[in-house]
């Protein structure tokens, strides 16, 4: 066998040890990018539902302002009936009766609709609140990815435990995103 065979043999050799070594970071970067597209879908997911309930709190917000509208102008004819001389005090006591008992079924329902629309926003928040995690997870997950691909560039592995930091930093905003209600 000549010498630069031997030496040609040697470096495929190298090349193959030095491949084998970064099976772990490739391995790492497939994890983290399985990790990146499943935060992505969660927080979309999340940003959805917050939008949804939004609305939700939106259409609850109009149907009470719809019944405190409708309970105003009740108690302003039922002020009005009263400054106004009627005829027969018997249909007017009837009349005032009938207003006093709409005023009262809609005072409550006005509070019903009034504690569910607050129920709707504070469930809003949560899911932003969820979904900003969810943002930032994704983001530490891409740069850990990033970071943990110089490794197969420069053959360094400190840019490997560097993504892996990051890439843990992000794990934790993910869990930290189910804890939140």
């Amino acid at each position: 066998m000549e010498a630069q065979e031997a030496q040609e043999l040697q470096e495929h050799a190298e090349h193959g040890s030095q491949e084998s070594a970064m099976r772990p970071v490739a391995f790492t970067m497939s994890v983290l990018a399985v990790l990146v597209a499943v935060t992505t879908v969660l927080g979309h997911r999340t940003h959805t539902e917050a939008v949804l309930t939004q609305n939700k709190a939106t259409d609850r917000w109009n149907f009470y302002q719809a019944h405190k509208i409708r309970a105003n102008d009740t108690e302003l004819i039922a002020d009005l009936l009263g400054a106004v001389a009627i005829a027969h005090p018997d249909v007017a006591q009837k009349i005032e009766k009938a207003y006093a008992d709409h005023q009262s079924k809609w005072a409550q329902e006005l509070k019903d609709e009034q504690d569910e629309a607050k129920a709707l926003e504070e469930k809003v928040e949560s899911a932003e609140s969820r979904a900003n995690r969810f943002d930032l997870a994704e983001a530490l997950l891409e740069i850990g990815l990033v970071v943990t691909s110089v490794t197969l560039l420069t053959r360094s592995r400190i840019y490997w435990y560097l993504g892996i930091v990051f890439s843990c930093a992000g794990i934790a905003s993910v869990v930290s995103a189910f804890f939140l209600h």
